[in-house]
């Protein structure tokens, strides 16, 4: 067959990552203003199926005991299944994103060329076992038909070895041994009994443990190995922020006869930890890891629009996450590849896996809340293959901490005993939750200790210091702000200048970059609303831009501050996933960074929020609090508070020492002063090590003294209303100050390039909100992604910026302030000399020298 006029896809592409990767479309045209929306023409050919073909060439003759499999792991829809014009996988077997299957080909092949064609057919979520949306951003023209992950073809001998699972009876980091189970399915591809033998090993560095067991299996049949090793000295694994993350590595194969090898396992990683949950007094979920209580920070992940999987991409995600202190990431449906989980393994991150809401994955008849066609006889052997394949490609990974196996609503009792059978089948080994909310649950699994009462939309920093809804109590299994707006050089990339000028001048418009039509989210309005009374209404884009920074600055940090605050209250917070971490494309809302991976104000202002030795400001209670989230930082602490108008002028002052307790938070310092502020004050906040006087944690809060006022009573599900806000707008009035800058090299760390920027205010005047950003000179783009230790800068701190580039002569900082009449840009120079870098600029955030520091990376 010719195929010559075919696309040529690589082995992961849905319909429309294959035409992007040919070049029919372009995703800088798409992502830009509406053009996914007008720009793709006939959208008829996305309601026809495709076509995928594939040539393997079989050299001789098969022989006796030899085989050959085809491995699906999902694709979507369904799919129709030939080779060499035999139906071997009909789509009535072959459906579902998630539904791995292994089919026997051995007997459709021949010698020379074969023909495998695979037919995916049309996608609707509302059908189909699919990755949707939901209201994240408008869908994909495809709905993500097609061969989304890999399909395999592998050759055995007379018996084939599943991939390996690991069990370990380690509990706590004791330092006693640790025995090691492992487990694989061996099946009989033959009509006769075979006996053989299991036998691999366990590998970490030097270290290296034999596994063998014999098995006798009879024709076709399949049975389950395991086999135990004793490590006396075992290396634990811990998440990133308490310790390091050895991995161990699994090797099998199984032989028969004299030892000829029949088949090589997949290679597989696990590291010895322990993870737990259970549900408290308060019918709240929390979790252990390594016996130890662990505060989930985390946020949902999105993958890319079109199910396009880049590893460095995600690596870059997960380093963000990491600088700014999260240690979870939530998957709602979106299971990705297992290159995501290996990176989480290395890296220290934990993962919560699960099915997706307000689709066919929750088509129950008791959820009167989404449109999903509800489940019928066909449904429930698609649930179990997905939950089959999805455990085995997780089971081994250290990084899982939970799997949720309904999202909104929880399955009905035979899907619930469907997903039950499969993990347990699977040997899963950590906490599996019926659903990421209250709503229900089912008898085999009671109640998920998972709160989803909201908010998604803007509501203001004290919200997460009250005793309702998404406030920091119990775990919430995704909550935010609705905040996340990039800065102007990436919304250049993706809004028309006249999307630009409506952000601020028709603040109630509906906005094509955020969630879909038919949303509560397709719009600002909410947003907008409180910026203009809060911070008062912007003279234009620039200045709007500021103010939105500094108001997603002051509600991630809240959020993650409130949680952290109150992990040892006599309600505990026990964790929460913001609403969301990234997103799938180009977008205004719902993220902690931007699609380009260009951080801004809700980037820093959780990685604020989420240190893990902080002092944070109580805004209801008017309180200091000392939080500790790690396990080896204790002892005497001092805790400086300073509280001074919008002239420097001090209105109250104390510094205390405090003991820091380990994994826990406690209130140090009433700040009643806050009712004395006429208009506008800052509150700085800095904490030192008792013993060496090392600075750990400086925060810096613009506050009045009246909060915003919420009103409770008539909160919806998705925010609750203000009826008086806070007013900030006398921030505008503090008086220009002259700040100096210099940049300075650093040598190179860990293989990334640094460079030191440092800042000077001689004015006694207090400084508001600066942001810096490093551009390459040449083409005028942020280099991303970036690591400032510090951004948005507050009074006096340090800070230091990475970034993944190569820093060299071609790399300028650029500044924008509240205020600033005019965008300023210093390059760094070779003969290092120091420049002003700020000029005649009003409320910045720092009064005495500051440094950053930018790390580089060659990608």
């Amino acid at each position: 067959m010719d195929d010559s006029s075919w696309y040529q896809v690589g082995a992961r592409a849905t319909v429309m990552a294959g035409l992007l990767e040919n070049g029919v479309f372009d995703d800088s045209t798409l992502f830009y203003s509406n053009n996914m929306e007008t720009k793709i023409g006939d959208t008829a050919m996305f309601e026809a199926p495709w076509l995928y073909r594939h040539e393997l060439s079989i050299g001789n003759k098969i022989g006796a005991g030899e085989h050959y499999f085809l491995r699906t792991h999902g694709i979507t829809s369904k799919a129709d299944i030939y080779v060499n014009g035999v139906l071997v996988a009909p789509s009535s077997v072959q459906q579902g994103s998630y539904g791995g299957h292994t089919y026997d080909i051995t007997k459709y092949l021949r010698v020379g060329t074969n023909a495998l064609l695979i037919q995916a057919y049309p996608t609707n979520y509302l059908r189909d076992f699919a990755q949707g949306f939901v209201d994240w951003n408008p869908y994909p023209a495809d709905n993500g038909t097609g061969l989304w992950r890999d399909v395999m073809i592998a050759k055995t001998g007379p018996v084939s070895i599943s991939s390996p699972r690991v069990l370990t009876n380690f509990q706590k980091p004791d330092g006693k041994p640790v025995t090691v189970n492992v487990i694989v399915d061996v099946t009989n591809n033959e009509n006769e009994t075979i006996n053989g033998t299991v036998q691999g090993t366990i590998q970490s560095g030097t270290e290296s443990y034999a596994l063998s067991q014999r098995f006798s299996i009879q024709p076709h049949e399949t049975k389950t190995i395991p086999m135990n090793v004793r490590i006396e000295k075992p290396k634990v694994w811990w998440p990133a922020q308490w310790g390091s993350q050895p991995l161990y590595t699994v090797n099998v194969n199984a032989t028969v006869g004299k030892g000829q090898i029949s088949d090589v396992a997949l290679q597989r990683r696990f590291g010895i930890r322990q993870v737990t949950s259970q549900v408290n007094s308060h019918n709240d979920t929390a979790f252990t890891v390594n016996g130890s209580p662990f505060l989930v920070l985390g946020g949902g992940y999105s993958p890319d629009i079109f199910l396009r999987f880049d590893v460095n991409r995600v690596r870059n995600i997960f380093q963000y996450m990491l600088d700014i202190g999260l240690n979870t990431v939530r998957l709602e449906g979106k299971q990705e590849h297992p290159e995501l989980y290996d990176l989480a393994d290395e890296m220290g991150l934990m993962v919560i896996a699960g099915w997706e809401c307000c689709d066919k994955w929750e088509g129950w008849d008791y959820n009167d809340e989404a449109n999903g066609e509800k489940w019928t006889e066909k449904d429930y052997p698609i649930a179990n293959a997905s939950m089959l394949h999805e455990a085995a490609m997780m089971q081994t990974h250290p990084a899982m901490l939970a799997f949720f196996i309904g999202s909104d609503f929880w399955p009905n009792d035979r899907a619930t005993k469907i997903y039950l059978d499969a993990l347990h089948r699977m040997d899963w080994p950590v906490p599996i939750i019926a659903s990421a909310s209250k709503r229900g649950y089912p008898k085999a699994l009671g109640p998920s200790g998972m709160k989803m009462d909201g908010p998604y939309d803007w509501v203001p920093p004290n919200y997460f210091y009250g005793d309702q809804l998404g406030a920091a109590f119990g775990f919430g299994s995704e909550e935010g702000t609705g905040v996340g707006t990039p800065e102007l050089t990436s919304l250049k990339k993706f809004l028309s200048p006249e999307e630009l000028d409506s952000l601020w001048k028709n603040p109630d418009q509906n906005q094509y970059h955020m969630s879909r039509y038919d949303s509560s989210f397709y719009n600002r309005a909410l947003y907008n609303k409180a910026l203009f009374a809060r911070y008062g209404a912007p003279v234009s884009l620039e200045d709007y831009l500021l103010k939105v920074q500094m108001m997603d600055y002051e509600a991630t940090r809240a959020e993650y501050e409130a949680f952290s605050a109150r992990q040892n209250a006599t309600r505990p917070a026990t964790g929460v996933i913001y609403w969301m971490l990234n997103s799938a494309w180009p977008n205004l809302h719902w993220q902690l960074f931007d699609y380009y991976l260009s951080p801004a104000g809700a980037y820093f202002g959780t990685k604020v929020g989420s240190r893990i030795e902080h002092v944070a400001y109580d805004y209801e209670e008017r309180a200091v609090y000392l939080i500790n989230r790690s396990l080896d930082k204790q002892g005497p602490r001092v805790v400086s508070v300073d509280l001074v108008d919008l002239q420097g002028k001090p209105i109250f002052s104390k510094e205390v020492t405090v003991k820091a307790t380990t994994n826990a938070s406690k209130k140090v310092i009433s700040v009643n002063a806050v009712s004395q502020i006429k208009d506008v004050a800052f509150l700085r906040l800095v904490l030192k090590d008792g013993s060496t006087g090392t600075i750990l944690s400086r925060n810096v809060y613009w506050l009045t003294a009246q909060n915003d006022v919420l009103d409770w009573k008539h909160s919806d599900w998705y925010y609750t209303p203000v009826t008086k806000y806070a007013n900030y707008k006398a921030l505008t009035s503090i008086p220009t100050v002259n700040v100096t800058a210099s940049l300075k090299p650093l040598p190179a760390r860990d293989g990334l390039s640094q460079v030191q920027v440092v800042l000077n205010n001689p004015s006694a005047t207090p400084a508001v909100f600066m942001h810096l950003s490093v551009i390459n000179k040449e083409t005028q783009e942020e280099i991303t992604p970036v690591f400032w230790s510090d951004n948005y800068v507050a009074n006096d701190a340090r800070s230091a910026m990475n970034t993944d580039r190569d820093a060299g002569d071609a790399v300028a900082v650029n500044s924008t302030a509240l205020g600033q009449p005019q965008r300023h840009s210093q390059s760094i120079d070779d003969d290092g000399v120091i420049k002003p870098l700020f000029q005649d600029c009003s409320h910045f955030h720092q009064t005495v020298l500051r440094s950053i520091t930018i790390t580089l990376r060659p990608l």
